[in-house]
């Protein structure tokens, strides 16, 4: 979407505003991910599945975000990006209530793949829309917006296990909070910036291969979230069955792992605007790989937990950076995010099953050997995201360093 002619368009106080607008429409976005996540027992049970059948419906949100995030970027060139948000947006929500109503695999699997795909869309818009407001700031908000998402996320899991310990039937339940979120993200939306294509700009391609710069920050991307869902998925079993401590000590592991990943990205803009999206990149680059070590090699299940803390703390701010660099590489921000967008979904698919099947053939000490090999391939492959930096882009240079940012080898 071309925005320079609209650059003018809007004063400061309205970019304030919206930058409270999209994060609360991140809040939202966040809570929808939560309230699933805590009734999944609930809905395996009312479809009847096994386990094995669970994990096979559980790959089809991940499959319809893959299959409709490439439609964002078209769906916002022919309604604007606050109409397609608003649009995008209330259908991810209302999408809520789809897998409790399944009676069985084929209708879960189906209720997953639409739950997925309105996330996956929903998703690039509101992430498009977040680049434009910071680049209208001229500082870095992208982390402060993720953090905002693990916020809801962690709102909506509270609601979730509140519900479950009432007995409350998913159904009603989600029902409930669709409803409320629904209103929540349209009263959100109203506040986005209402950008719109030139009349005469080619509208994106529906489908299309990423560009091969967003290619390239997706892989700096997919080490970070593979990471972070091995941690967040496997943490818990990896104090419970290698550092043989008690069930509520594991869960609790999991807890702080998510509270220590909402903190650093709220706490990561301010951070970034400091030292540069690089340097905090490669910096997390190194804690996240002390961390891993810790994991692998501690004789203690403290050092341990302090390792998932370091990951967590490593990792927490790559992918909103990823999705800033993604939207200035190229002419196409929504294209590109989009590509990165499906990258790091299918890593966090295939992390958990990834770890559990390298754990079965050798033991989960070596599956965090791949976890901390991949954290040091941030340290690596920072200088991919210099595309995200505000220092680099806001400086005198500013247009020369966009230049070089777009090529792959930036």
């Amino acid at each position: 979407m071309t925005t320079d002619s609209t650059e003018t368009v809007f004063g400061a106080e309205q970019v304030r505003r919206a930058r409270f607008a999209i994060a609360t429409v991140f809040t939202v976005h966040g809570a929808v991910t939560g309230s699933f996540a805590t009734r999944v027992p609930w809905i395996q049970d009312h479809a009847g599945v096994s386990a094995g059948q669970l994990g096979l419906a559980l790959a089809f949100p991940a499959i319809g975000a893959s299959l409709a995030m490439p439609l964002a970027g078209a769906i916002s060139h022919r309604f604007g990006a606050r109409t397609a948000l608003r649009g995008l947006l209330a259908l991810w929500t209302l999408a809520l209530v789809l897998p409790a109503l399944a009676p069985g695999l084929p209708t879960l699997c189906a209720a997953l793949l639409v739950y997925g795909a309105t996330a996956g869309m929903s998703d690039v818009a509101m992430n498009a829309l977040g680049v434009e407001v910071e680049n209208r700031l001229n500082k870095s908000i992208m982390s402060g917006l993720h953090g905002m998402w693990s916020v809801g996320a962690l709102i909506g899991s509270a609601a979730g296990t509140l519900a479950a310990h009432l007995g409350t039937d998913a159904r009603l339940h989600h029902a409930l909070a669709a409803l409320v979120l629904t209103v929540l993200g349209l009263l959100a939306c109203q506040g986005v910036l209402d950008l719109r294509s030139e009349p005469d700009e080619e509208p994106p391609p529906r489908f299309t291969l990423p560009p091969k710069s967003a290619l390239i920050i997706g892989a700096v991307g997919f080490c970070a979230v593979f990471a972070e869902g091995a941690s967040l998925d496997w943490s818990a079993v990896y104090l419970r069955d290698v550092m043989d401590t008690s069930a509520g000590l594991a869960a609790a592991s999991t807890t702080a792992f998510a509270l220590t990943m909402a903190v650093a990205r709220i706490a990561g803009d301010k951070v970034v605007d400091r030292f540069g999206a690089v340097r905090t990149v490669r910096v997390g680059g190194v804690l996240a790989t002390v961390g891993g070590v810790l994991v692998v090699a501690s004789p203690s299940a403290v050092l341990a937990m302090c390792g998932f803390g370091l990951i967590g703390l490593g990792v927490a701010v790559v992918v909103p950076l990823a999705f800033a660099a993604a939207g200035r590489s190229g002419p196409n921000p929504s294209q590109a995010i989009a590509g990165v967008a499906t990258i790091t979904y299918t890593s966090g698919l295939i992390a958990p099953s990834a770890i559990g099947s390298l754990a079965e053939a050798t033991s989960l000490v070596v599956s965090f050997g791949l976890v901390t090999v991949l954290a040091f391939g941030l340290v690596l492959g920072a200088g991919v995201l210099r595309a995200g930096d505000r220092r680099a882009t806001s400086s005198p240079d500013a247009g020369a360093t966009k230049a070089a940012s777009a090529e792959p080898g930036a």
